[in-house]
């Protein structure tokens, strides 16, 4: 698996960062899901530089410029619902992409059994030959991200696949390794020290899902 890091360089990508991790900013959840979006849209300007383009001549008010455009096909999933303000990002370069939702969550078994991650809600385009973005903000143990991946890929081969995440913990990104194919892309916003005993990434900023859009039951 390739894993693209792009907030080694300082950037305005680093002051998004800040914000969401700010206890006191976080309290405004309108402005912490702006800052996902934000943080979407520089991820998938970093992400259009891999993607095969084409020539083409287009006609202006004045003459005719010989230019290029996006040639693949892009299909944009996120997984629900933390990962939706981070696709909104996405969407708003990638216009032309199709979009598809998954749902993914853990279902605790009885006391001494281990856990199981269940991904039942599907609602996508198809993914065969596409260029293909999961999008979720968060990568603690990765299990979530392998559950949706294999669910989605049991009958179609994309051109490419790429993950996309705000911050990862190092336990996730290795789970990744192991388990996906090597011509995956993992695009990180920025690397966290590691998970607690309750896998929440550590310094992290919380649950996403919940400062975007309210505690739920």
């Amino acid at each position: 698996m390739k894993i693209h890091y792009i907030s080694k360089e300082n950037s305005i990508l680093n002051h998004f960062l800040t914000q969401l991790r700010d206890v006191h900013i976080q309290k405004d959840s309108m402005r912490f899901r702006k800052n996902i979006e934000r943080i979407g849209e520089i991820m998938a300007y970093e992400l259009s530089k891999t993607l095969s383009y084409k020539e083409l001549d287009v006609q202006t008010p004045l003459g005719i410029k010989r230019t290029t455009c996006i040639e693949d096909k892009v299909v944009l999933c996120s997984i629900l619902r933390a990962g939706l303000a981070l696709h909104t990002g996405f969407m708003n370069f990638f216009d032309d992409a199709e979009n598809g939702f998954v749902s993914a969550y853990r279902r605790h078994g009885e006391p001494g059994q281990e856990s199981e991650i269940l991904v039942e809600y599907q609602a996508a385009p198809s993914f065969q030959d596409k260029i293909t973005i999961l999008i979720d903000p968060m990568l603690a143990t990765g299990q979530s991200l392998v559950a949706v991946f294999q669910k989605l890929m049991m009958h179609e081969t994309p051109k490419e696949i790429h993950i996309a995440v705000v911050i990862a913990a190092p336990e996730g990104i290795a789970y990744l390794e192991k388990q996906l194919p090597d011509y995956c892309h993992l695009w990180v916003a920025t690397l966290d020290e590691g998970l607690n005993e309750d896998n929440y990434i550590l310094p992290g900023l919380g649950d996403a899902g919940d400062l975007a859009y309210g505690q739920k039951l």
